[in-house]
């Protein structure tokens, strides 16, 4: 949420999936980020110690953990390239492609907020997508 209350959604993490403030763990700064669970999760913990403890004695983690890193980071650069790239209209429909079971788990105006557009927009969007 920014100071005028507007809600931003950065990221969905599907089953399987991360979700962190990467900078907060790594350089041990204050959260900027929020994590929240719209549905039943299992929530795992890792310390920026015992990450790095962990990382050091076991060397099949540390591949597992840049590997995961690398998926997210290629994800958030094509989330990037889609808002520069794309309309409301464009991002919706790519959404609905890469996560199409999202659309029934998770409430409608955080999927609205994470395209970047009202609740009215996306109905408009969801609307217009029926009626092709």
């Amino acid at each position: 949420m920014n100071d005028e209350l507007k809600m931003f959604i950065l990221q969905f993490a599907m089953p399987n999936w991360w979700a962190s403030d990467y900078n907060a763990l790594i350089y041990q700064v204050k959260a900027t980020i929020t994590v929240d669970c719209v549905t039943d999760a299992q929530v795992l913990c890792l310390s920026s110690n015992d990450r790095e403890k962990l990382c050091t004695e076991l060397h099949p983690f540390e591949r597992f953990l840049r590997l995961r890193t690398n998926k997210g980071y290629m994800a958030a650069q094509k989330r990037l390239l889609s808002f520069m790239n794309n309309d409301a209209n464009g991002r919706y429909e790519e959404l609905l492609k890469l996560s199409p079971e999202l659309y029934n788990l998770v409430p409608k105006q955080l999927i609205a907020a994470y395209l970047g557009v009202s609740r009215e927009t996306l109905s408009r969007l969801t609307y217009k997508r029926k009626g092709s």
